[in-house]
């Protein structure tokens, strides 16, 4: 509890210690205790508030973080939904060429050549 200071007028004593200090009659205590205690509740006050607005910012910058790593990670899915249906696309046109390469039908009696591999054997399906 803090004793309440003293009113403009109102008489102030020597402390009988050594130290000087004027004490409010009543209370034993000195007023420059009460103005340190003032004092360190203020500086306290204010290192709470730069902590609580440390604090905010760093939660602001976490939601910005997350919120930009959504839109990549969706934009990522998207691509990836893009190029399934290109490799898709792409596997298909080469089922078809496949069908119908003169190269694949080939007659040809050289011996040495072996006939070709479809390539659809190493595409995933």
């Amino acid at each position: 509890m803090s004793q309440p200071l003293p009113t403009p007028g109102s008489v102030l004593q020597r402390s009988s210690s050594s130290d000087g200090n004027l004490q409010v009659p009543g209370t034993g205590r000195g007023i420059d205790d009460d103005d340190r205690k003032v004092r360190r509740r203020e500086k306290n006050r204010v290192a709470a508030q730069r902590s609580r607005k440390k604090q905010t910012q760093k939660a602001d910058k976490l939601h910005e973080e997350y919120e930009c790593l959504e839109q990549e990670n969706t934009s990522l899915k998207r691509e990836i939904a893009k190029l399934t249906d290109e490799m898709k696309r792409l596997s298909d046109m080469l089922k078809d060429h496949e069908k119908i390469c003169p190269l694949l039908h080939c007659s040809i009696n050289l011996g040495t050549l072996p006939r070709p591999e479809p390539i659809t054997s190493c595409l995933p399906r």
